[in-house]
């Protein structure tokens, strides 16, 4: 009987650490904004703004402004995203370097006003989306 119920207490033990192992790659350990939260309200809507000026040059000095505010936000959330316990692994970690890098050389690009320029680097931007999605988006 002892056997069982140190059997049974282990297994419960195990799926604890296993939910909280979890529950750090969809939350951070003490700030309540889920990865998916983060996700669509943040990296989502300024990669997309990004995109759009990657289509069509931004016309004028106000809209090459935002294309910068918008590289300059995903340089911050690249630290977030490895901030608080959220890193669960290496991949995660190199997606959030590439997404760091990369963003920042969109802002550079964008502060010169340099279409093609941002055009390039937005590509690399987009790699640490492939890179993190193919290990943990399900």
């Amino acid at each position: 009987m002892k056997r069982i119920m140190l059997v049974a207490g282990v297994a419960v033990a195990l799926t604890l650490v296993a939910a909280v192992a979890d529950a750090q790659v969809k939350k951070g350990k003490t700030r309540p904004a889920t990865t998916k939260q983060l996700m669509g309200g943040i990296v989502q809507p300024h990669c997309a703004a990004i995109g759009e000026a990657v289509k069509q040059a931004p016309a004028d000095d106000a809209a090459w402004e935002k294309v910068a505010t918008h590289a300059a936000v995903l340089n911050e959330i690249s630290y977030t995203l490895m901030d608080d316990g959220r890193c669960p692994d290496a991949d995660w970690a190199n997606a959030s370097t590439i997404l760091r890098t990369a963003s920042d050389a969109v802002l550079v690009k964008a502060l010169a006003k340099d279409h093609a320029g941002v055009a390039a680097e937005f590509a690399k931007l987009t790699e640490s989306c492939g890179t993190c999605h193919k290990a943990h988006k399900k």
